[in-house]
């Protein structure tokens, strides 16, 4: 059979959640794809030789 809880206890539990919700977003969130080894060239133009 269950018993009960004390209320403490359930907002402990809750509160932690919370918690490691709030860690687990910003983790996520700062762990962005990874840069590129050298940055992209710049297009160059051909200059017209006549």
């Amino acid at each position: 059979m269950l018993s009960r809880t004390r209320t403490a206890e359930r907002y402990t539990r809750g509160l932690t959640a919370a918690v490691i919700a709030v860690a687990t977003l910003l983790l996520a969130a700062n762990a962005g794809p990874a840069r590129a080894a050298e940055p992209p060239h710049a297009p160059q133009t051909v200059a017209e030789t006549r």
